[in-house]
């Protein structure tokens, strides 16, 4: 039976670089049925309401076996829509933010190459977004955390290192002083640990790792970055730079029946139609969304096809190439149908 995919195509430069996107992925001989559909800020702008997600989209995504998401904006303020990312992530329970950092020969990063996977629980912490007014002088945010979407993201983190034969799960955390939001998370990650003796446990305050992944990026090389929400938002950013480019980070959102792909970047808006952003993140997104739909063959050709372009010197200004967004696509797929 033929996957449908549903597609957003985004603000800023996403449209863009998901058109390149899509190029690349029909280049490949994929099969799979693509699905356009809006959201973002600009659809928000020009139709209103509560929420950056329009109905008929929500129907697209519901009847689609995966989504793809390019960069969309996310307009700030009070009572302005929570992000289209988080709303998704929300309605289909997509617990497992994860973003595979490893350097591509002929793209290093100023530190050495590195390998390592960040996993992020993308259901709850400081992004539910519960804010309250104490009084005129107060404000406070909640942070949520369950041991329930605990154990759902430790397990997620344990069984990926060991499907990648990773050797260590690193729990990110600050429970010396939120003893009990950050302590019931370590307490968990502790207890999952026990059903994978052969996976080893490092645990590393917030402000001790983002010290650490730049004084010794590599100790953290076959291992799994495993933290809460906001946490780990901000330490696969920092990963992003070891390996030259958030344009080059892709990233799934996945849960147990549903799964959103998207480039970790954001819209970049005053880029938009200059030709000029990476595409990388994008195009591997997708590559990995048909690995995630049963098209491993054709996932694999465009990732290799990636390897390729850049050992040829296809990169964008923001790994130091002078090659445009069109042209790399283009030469992906040039190298996937000679």
């Amino acid at each position: 039976m033929t996957k449908t995919a549903a597609v957003i195509r985004g603000d800023g430069v996403g449209p863009e670089l998901v058109d390149a996107m899509l190029k690349v992925l029909k280049a490949s001989g994929t099969q799979v049925t693509f699905k356009m559909c809006d959201a973002g800020e600009t659809w928000w702008k020009a139709n209103g309401g509560d929420s950056l997600i329009p109905p008929e989209t929500w129907d697209i995504m519901k009847n689609a076996d995966a989504c793809f998401k390019g960069p969309t904006t996310t307009p700030g303020g009070i009572g302005s829509p929570r992000s289209v990312a988080v709303s998704i992530r929300k309605a289909f329970d997509l617990y497992a933010n994860v973003r595979p950092i490893k350097t591509i020969p002929g793209a290093e990063g100023p530190l050495g190459a590195v390998e390592h996977v960040c996993v992020r629980e993308g259901t709850e912490g400081l992004y539910i977004g519960e804010e309250v007014q104490l009084t005129d002088d107060v404000v406070i945010a909640i942070r949520k955390i369950t041991k329930t979407s605990s154990r759902k993201i430790a397990k997620y983190a344990f069984e990926e290192a060991k499907r990648r034969g990773y050797k260590a799960v690193v729990p990110i955390h600050k429970s010396n002083i939120l003893k009990k939001t950050c302590g019931t998370f370590l307490e968990v990650v502790e207890e999952v640990a026990k059903d994978y003796p052969d996976i080893e446990v490092w645990e590393y305050h917030i402000d001790n790792i983002a010290m650490q992944l730049i004084k010794n990026p590599q100790m953290f090389d076959q291992t799994i970055l495993l933290s809460t929400n906001l946490f780990m938002d901000v330490i696969s950013e920092e990963c992003s730079a070891l390996v030259g480019s958030i344009g080059m980070i892709y990233s799934a959102n996945i849960g147990d029946n549903y799964a959103m792909f998207e480039p970790a970047h954001g819209s970049a808006p005053k880029y938009t139609g200059m030709d000029k952003v990476n595409p990388y993140a994008t195009i591997l997104a997708g590559a990995w969304m048909l690995d995630y739909l049963g098209e491993k063959e054709q996932s694999q050709k465009i990732f290799k096809a990636a390897e390729q372009a850049i050992s040829e010197g296809f990169v964008t200004y923001d790994m130091g190439g002078d090659k445009k967004l069109s042209e790399v696509a283009d030469k992906m797929v040039e190298i996937m149908t000679k």
